[in-house]
């Protein structure tokens, strides 16, 4: 079931391998129709992701072949149905697109699963609604599923003012932790802090396990969110406590770390690895209703920090590939 068959829309594709700014162009491609329990939806706004810079540069390991339209998250209303698919024409939903199969959310419509779209929660706009289930999924399975987080514990979040950084510090607050935001500037400490960071670091400033000991009172820390690995998680996890986790969450660094067994040992400490992906429907379902209750509750925000329109995506993807972006950038339509 379709409204709009046999009719063209803007996107934007990569075609070649390099900086987004250098391969993506902004072309007319028929509009999609839905599959067998996709939907098709009208994107009203976009979220922009490292996920994305990586697969302009093809090091993403679900890159699409050549070519292809970027974006993983979006809000949009459903435009037409595919076999098996009992959504209403018109429903409002945040989602994550077919972006592996080369239908991304930086178009006028793209494609998802049925099973991967959710009702955007009252209160959230479609701006705050694209940017937010992937990065607080991952939040959610970090610091609830596999890190175990209780209120009252220290959780530490590296590259805290980046996308997935802000929803771990917003979540980790929500649930009780004492959350340390580590980060590479004074400007980016400030965003953190406002989102409910108690202590904001500065990387830079020198070794960070002396620091967050010393932040700590010397106990050590209880959770490490690391979205970044590397040199930093090395460092970072030698202020774990007895018992704590660090949970790998991503290499924005350009590796995971590498931490000794020996040293994970006789701390009775875990490397724990973090993946977004293959809960069940329900599963998700159930995460869907327990982050809207946090937004309902006023204790759970996404916080976009920049709107850049469908024109100007090429120079915000470049702007987070140089980590030159605070927070979560989402493109609106």
């Amino acid at each position: 079931m379709s409204e709009l068959s046999g009719e063209t829309m803007r996107a934007w594709q990569v075609d070649a391998t390099g900086e987004p700014i250098d391969v993506l162009r902004s072309v007319e491609l028929d509009v999609p129709e839905p599959g067998p329990g996709q939907i098709r939806v009208r994107v009203t706004a976009a979220g922009i992701g490292l996920p994305d810079v990586l697969m302009c540069r093809g090091t993403y390991p679900l890159t699409p072949a050549l070519p292809f339209t970027p974006g993983q998250e979006a809000a949009g209303v459903i435009t037409a149905i595919g076999d098996g698919v009992t959504r209403k024409l018109g429903s409002r939903v945040m989602f994550v697109s077919a972006f592996y199969d080369g239908h991304g959310s930086f178009a006028q419509e793209c494609l998802a699963l049925s099973s991967t779209a959710f009702p955007v929660p009252d209160g959230l706009t479609d701006a705050e609604a694209a940017g937010f289930w992937i990065p607080h999924l991952t939040a959610w399975t970090g610091l609830v599923e596999r890190g175990h987080l209780a209120a009252g514990e220290w959780l530490v979040v590296l590259g805290a003012a980046g996308g997935s950084g802000i929803a771990a510090v917003q979540l980790g607050r929500a649930l009780g932790g004492q959350v340390i935001a580590v980060v590479g500037d004074e400007e980016r400490a400030e965003c953190c802090r406002e989102l409910g960071a108690e202590i904001a670091i500065n990387h830079r400033d020198g070794q960070l396990a002396p620091v967050l000991r010393a932040a700590t009172g010397g106990r050590g820390v209880d959770v490490i969110y690391d979205p970044v690995g590397g040199a930093m998680a090395e460092d970072a996890a030698g202020a774990l406590a007895r018992n704590g986790r660090h949970l790998a969450v991503g290499f924005a660094s350009g590796r995971w770390p590498k931490l000794a067994s020996h040293d994970l040992v006789i701390a009775n400490t875990s490397l724990v690895g973090v993946f977004a992906g293959g809960q069940s429907a329900a599963e998700l379902d159930e995460i869907h209703l327990a982050l809207s209750r946090l937004i309902g509750d006023g204790r759970l925000r996404n916080a976009v920090t920049a709107t850049p329109t469908f024109d100007e995506l090429p120079n915000a993807l470049q702007r987070l590939a140089d980590r030159n972006a605070i927070g979560k950038l989402v493109m609106v339509l």
